[in-house]
């Protein structure tokens, strides 16, 4: 790894508790969160395809998405306390920093913002329009949220890790096969068949509720 991460190794105490490569991602984050640093190698050398593939075809660099790779590892290592796998999937949680973490050096490497149209303020304000979701719309979203999440834990783990992938990340169906390295008609069958599951259960929870 990266002589940041060999750092964080060397400093670190070992807890006694052995880990595997059979190890859960969980079990992992959790020994990592309680400052196992082999724990974080596992998932270094589980995830780091993935994470970097994703940093390269957003940054379009190789050198810059190798250092975006680091950078993802060291954040997750810091925040490992946070991850909780009832909200997703861990490579959905890298990807999700990833992605943040790659617009914000994206945006590093603008020179300067572009130019409004126009720059008289009663000009831009009067363009502007109220698009706030009303009360009520906003808690239908929101239930209607919960039971997404909720549908989707329930999901095999190889069709929610695809949906979490596309419509949580933003990645298409290209992407999904380049980064994972599966077959990208493998991945459509997921897709689909995830997304037949998500739409039944999120049906049968609304009509119970109804």
């Amino acid at each position: 790894m990266h002589r940041d991460l060999d750092r964080v190794t060397q400093n670190s105490i070992q807890p006694t508790t052995s880990i595997s490569i059979d190890s859960t991602d969980a079990d992992l984050m959790a020994h990592m969160a309680a400052g196992n640093t082999a724990a974080m190698e596992l998932l270094y050398d589980r995830y780091n395809r993935p994470v970097y593939s994703f940093a390269y075809r957003m940054l379009g660099d190789r050198e810059h998405a190798e250092e975006l790779l680091q950078e993802v590892f060291l954040r997750a290592w810091r925040r490992s306390s946070r991850f909780s796998d009832t909200r997703g999937s861990l490579i959905s949680w890298l990807l999700s920093i990833t992605h943040n973490m790659a617009i914000d050096e994206l945006r590093k490497q603008q020179r300067r913002p572009r130019k409004a149209e126009s720059a008289e303020p009663d000009v831009l304000l009067g363009t502007l329009h109220d698009t706030a979701p009303s009360v009520e719309t906003q808690a239908i979203l929101a239930d209607r949220q919960r039971m997404v999440r909720a549908a989707l834990a329930e999901l095999p783990e190889n069709q929610r890790l695809v949906l979490e992938m596309g419509y949580f990340n933003g990645l298409t169906q290209r992407e999904i096969s380049e980064t994972l390295d599966v077959p990208l008609g493998t991945i459509k069958t997921r897709m689909r068949l995830g997304l037949r599951k998500l739409q039944d259960a999120v049906d049968i929870e609304a009509l119970d509720h109804a």
